[in-house]
Order: C-alpha cells, then structure tokens, then sequence
C-alpha cells in the first residue's frame, strides 16, 4: 500500500509539470493543452477511482484547457487530499458477548 500511495504521488507529480511545460511554449502551448486536458482528465481518473476521482477529472481538465490556470499542480492536491487532508473514517468494533 505504501509504495502504491508514493507510486501515485510520483506519477502526480510527473503529470503536473507536463501540464506546467505546455505553459512555458509560446503559440504551441495552448495548442498541447487542448489535446494535453482530455488526457489530464482520464489520467486522473484512472488514478482516482470512485466519485472523488471523477470530480478530480472534471477539475484537472478544465485547469489544463483554461489559459493561465495550468501552475495549479491538480494532481498533486489530489495527492494531498487523498492520503494526507482527508480524514478516514475510524474503524468500528463490534461486541461479541460469550455465554459461560
């Protein structure tokens, strides 16, 4: 579990700073991002399973189409999110009584 938890964190990372490259190419950058965001998106996606992921995509796609919004490192505050802010439910117990 916890080389897949730093696994998806490296991976995170490496998806932020392709997004944030496409910044950095003058008149080809907004062009890659077009193609860059539905990608983006079903990355995140399959990084993220369940309702969370899903709302993740939507989010990291539309800061990868939408100009100057691409130094925002969505994958990485996902990261964050999921393993470090959110908070786990605690585990239950359960009372097993045993007649003597």
């Amino acid at each position: 579990m916890k080389n897949e938890k730093y696994k998806l964190l490296r991976q995170g990372i490496f998806f932020d700073l392709i997004g944030m490259a496409t910044m950095a190419i003058p008149v080809v950058g907004p062009v890659l991002d077009i193609v860059w965001a539905p990608f983006a998106a079903k990355k995140m996606s399959d990084m993220y399973k369940g309702t969370e992921g899903k709302i993740a995509s939507v989010f990291v796609f539309l800061e990868e189409i939408l100009p100057f919004t691409d130094v925002i490192p969505t994958f990485t505050l996902m990261w964050l999110y999921t393993f470090v802010w959110k908070k786990q439910p605690a585990p239950q117990t359960i009372e097993i009584r045993v007649k003597e």
